[in-house]
């Protein structure tokens, strides 16, 4: 029996000083030899019920120059599994007859006589300070095979625990009935970026509220931005006066809602493409004429901070001007449609000369997340406005970081902030062109320097831009069916594993898989529930089809529809009443 052997054997009865003895791990199996990569090794067992995909098994080794006591434990997570030896078909095919009976009468009397080769993907052991280090060094055959208890995954899994500063607590590990905690790791998550991916119907949007409450409970109290292009969000007033998000010092979270009613966009925070895409079907010769009389703006306009779409169209006509053979100065043919289109967009009720509710000082703050509901501006606005806000959001961290402005500048932003896009497939589409896609590209590259830090949504990751969702460090992968979708995740998502990736079409709704720089491995996590109302439950439509029906509404029906009573005609004589 190799050293190894003899210390697995030594643990499992092992007593304190003080008499108390300690619980010795389960042992599941017995390494066969190694898989097919460097990183797998296969273990055998008959233990079916506790070797599920994802699962977490550790075996030991002994390092020379450590104590005996202190033997690394290496984790390893279960990728595989596969039947090699059962009892004969012909037991299994008589539905009359039970099999444990015929193997009894032959002598057979294993408990569980099915024998299964399990593969595992080893991640290593844990060290406080570095996280999983791999050792490098596979277990020998016959090496005793361990089932990772709650407590070592409790410790191991998580970089934060619940309830510590910076931790988000979303939910627990989805493969043991025990609750064993999964905590985020918030100064990651937000730094990093992060993206929920999941089909319709899967729980994306209660999984970001799950997020978001973590977000401004007492021990985070972070600046969240949502833009929020259905209206889902506005539940988050519920967090006001809700106990569990009351501090000891009185802190309470604020939620401001932005409805589309309280939007305004400064027509001088836009840029020559924001206004190209609100002026739709422009000739090359307009374009040129607008991209001069933009870059005359500016000139004009240099030291001044606002204008208006009144001195865009003086810039127009002035760039429209043409000087014939004789010296003179006419106005050219394009300046009058150009203006049209100008006045058109003058009369929108986002975007104003002076009036801007979305600068950062108004969006952000320490424990307020604020919601720009969307859903009922168009499609092309919603792209320049979340374009504007998160051109300015930017530009105000990285300017105040390098103390360019004052304290009383509306795009002071002291503390960093993290941004959430729902739908995020609108704003980055992946062979389409978008306002905001250049944007997000730049932050999702440059904002973690600046602590801005972005949290992208989409139902299809396949319709996302690589760049954008290769960026986010952090996943939350929910059910997936379309093979379009499943196919993207392989190459924009490294860190999920193929393993866990092929669980994504048996998932049901609430069962997540997290993975990236917000934990230390990947794991199979079921979400929480959320504090307060979800405000994206689907309709149900029978019952909103039966309600048509109830008494109370057919009558309210029957008098609506009613026709108006005609007056009486009134009885006269020779033309005159005589009522």
């Amino acid at each position: 029996m190799n050293a190894d052997n003899l210390l697995l054997d030594s643990r499992l009865a092992t007593v304190t000083s003080t008499g108390t003895v300690l619980a010795s791990p389960r042992v599941i199996g017995t390494v066969k030899g190694p898989g097919e990569t460097g990183n797998q090794y296969v273990f055998i067992t008959a233990d079916n019920r506790s070797v599920k995909i994802g699962e977490f098994v550790f075996y030991e080794v002994v390092v020379p120059e450590r104590e005996r006591e202190s033997a690394l434990q290496i984790l390893g997570k279960i990728s595989a599994r596969c039947l090699i030896d059962h009892l004969p078909d012909r037991i299994f095919a008589d539905t009359e007859i039970s099999p444990e009976t015929i193997a009894a009468l032959v002598g057979f009397t294993y408990n569980n006589p099915e024998i299964y080769e399990i593969t595992v993907d080893v991640v290593g052991y844990f060290d406080s300070n570095l996280g999983f280090m791999n050792p490098r060094r596979t277990p020998n055959p016959g090496a005793k095979v361990y089932l990772a208890d709650d407590v070592m995954l409790r410790r191991v899994l998580n970089k934060k625990q619940p309830g510590e500063v910076g931790a988000a607590h979303i939910g627990s590990l989805l493969l043991r009935e025990s609750d064993v905690p999964v905590a985020l790791d918030v100064k990651e998550l937000v730094s990093t970026h992060m993206a929920i991916l999941a089909g319709t119907g899967s729980g994306k949007s209660y999984t970001a509220g799950v997020l978001i409450e973590e977000l401004l409970l007492p021990h985070n109290r972070a600046a969240v931005l949502i833009f929020d292009p259905h209206g889902e969000y506005g539940t988050l007033t519920d967090m006001r006066g809700h106990p569990a998000f009351q501090g000891s010092d009185g802190y309470t979270p604020k939620v401001k809602i932005l409805t589309p009613e309280d939007i305004r966009i400064r027509v001088s925070s836009l840029d020559y493409y924001d206004i190209m895409t609100l002026l739709p079907d422009m000739s090359d010769r307009q374009q040129s004429i607008l991209n001069k009389a933009y870059r005359l703006l500016q000139r004009h306009k240099q030291g001044e901070h606002r204008w208006g779409i009144q001195d865009l169209i003086a810039a127009v006509r002035e760039a429209d001007m043409q000087v014939d053979e004789e010296g003179n100065e006419k106005s050219g043919s394009s300046a009058p449609a150009l203006e049209w289109k100008l006045e058109r967009l003058e009369r929108s009720q986002y975007f104003h000369t002076f009036e801007h509710t979305v600068a950062p000082r108004d969006l952000f703050e320490p424990g307020q997340v604020t919601v720009l509901q969307m859903n009922e501006i168009s499609q092309e606005e919603q792209q320049v406005i979340c374009a504007a806000v998160l051109r300015q959001s930017n530009q105000a961290r990285m300017n105040t970081q390098r103390e360019l402005i004052k304290p009383e500048d509306e795009n002071f932003l002291p503390y960093p902030v993290f941004i959430i896009v729902e739908e995020a497939h609108r704003f980055a589409p992946a062979n389409e062109p978008s306002r905001c896609k250049a944007v997000l590209r730049t932050i999702l590259s440059e904002g973690r320097k600046f602590g801005l830090g972005m949290g992208l949504i989409t139902q299809r990751p396949g319709k996302i831009d690589s760049d954008v969702l290769s960026q986010c460090m952090s996943q939350f992968i929910m059910r997936i069916v379309n093979p379009v979708d499943q196919e993207s995740l392989k190459y924009g998502v490294e860190a999920a594993g193929r393993d866990l990736l092929k669980e994504l079409p048996a998932l049901t709704k609430g069962q997540i898989i997290v993975a990236g720089a917000c934990v230390n491995t990947p794991v199979l996590c079921k979400v929480r529930q959320r504090l307060t109302k979800h405000g994206g439950e689907t309709l149900n439509a029978p019952e909103m089809w039966q309600k048509h029906f109830q008494e109370h509404h057919a009558r309210d029906r029957q008098i609506q529809q009613a026709p108006v009573a005609a007056r009486p005609r009134s009885q006269t004589v020779r033309g005159v009443s005589i009522e």
